[in-house]
């Protein structure tokens, strides 16, 4: 577990605890070439070494596949098959148009009826909606975004979906790098005529570049500071300091912090931690 997502984990722990709700353990490892052994298990064990424990799961997304193709087939003519290349589509929206938004090619038909098809949400206006940190998001440009790859594989924008409906999940929280995917998820739930859950993006954590630390980018992980001597109160205070919720980063209880949390206290801002030898 790198420490951005212990950040997040802490923040959802808190904010679960202080609303008498319910955490759910969700493994999301739906991009199973990418899966390493063993993955599971440290996640686990970094959780319960900080304290953060939940309520229910974990549930494992690769157990969930048949789940997936039975939402993907009720989305009937809202899904196309789409037969265009990264590069295709890349080409299609230069010079004039947003590389990030898919062009319409293959909506009237697949323009490549030989290759294999990924398939393709066919999306409305996104409309706006309010984050509990970022605050008002605009809706956005239509974007036809991937439900399953060519390969077979399922996106995450599906199935994240059909996992927080079917868990109940009504408040989600997660990294501000997904902020610019949820008024697609939003799309999803609409036309599964589903009520979207509420929504937190938490600000990264990030390096002195001020580029979000992920794993090809030196992110720390938790075993790092535990390994290097660190105790949890120690990690646990630095982490509710980047938070805003205590004044510094002084080693603190998690008892301690949930008693002090409050939602308006957390800081809109990305964090550089500490390195774990200092």
């Amino acid at each position: 577990m790198h420490l951005g997502h212990a950040r997040t984990a802490l923040l959802t722990w808190l904010r679960a605890r202080s609303e008498d709700g319910a955490i759910v353990m969700r493994i999301e490892d739906i991009d199973a070439p990418r899966v390493r052994a063993g993955a599971e298990a440290a996640i686990l064990r970094d959780h319960e070494w900080l304290g953060l424990d939940w309520d229910e799961g974990p549930f494992r997304q690769s157990e969930r596949l048949a789940r997936y193709d039975e939402v993907l087939a009720a989305l009937g003519d809202r899904v196309y098959p789409c037969t265009c290349t990264r590069r295709e589509v890349h080409e299609a929206s230069a010079p004039h148009g947003d590389p990030g938004v898919y062009p319409g090619l293959c909506r009237q038909g697949p323009l490549h009826p030989e290759r294999e098809a990924a398939s393709r949400f066919r999306m409305d206006e996104a409309e706006p909606f309010v984050d509990g940190l970022a605050g008002p998001v605009p809706g956005g440009h239509r974007d036809d975004f991937v439900l399953r790859r060519r390969d077979g594989l399922h996106a995450y924008q599906l199935v994240v979906v059909v996992d927080d409906h079917d868990m109940g999940i009504t408040e989600v929280i997660r990294g501000d790098d997904l902020l610019s995917s949820t008024p697609r998820q939003v799309a999803l739930y609409r036309a599964l005529g589903w009520e979207p859950p509420a929504w937190l993006h938490v600000p990264l954590v990030v390096g002195d570049d001020g580029v979000r630390l992920a794993k090809r980018h030196g992110a720390i992980g938790v075993d790092a500071y535990r390994d290097a001597g660190w105790s949890p109160e120690r990690l646990l205070g630095v982490l509710g300091a980047s938070l805003g919720l205590t004044p510094d980063p002084e080693p603190i209880a998690l008892a301690e912090l949930r008693e002090r949390f409050a939602l308006d206290q957390v800081h809109a801002g990305p964090f550089v931690p500490p390195p774990p030898r200092d």
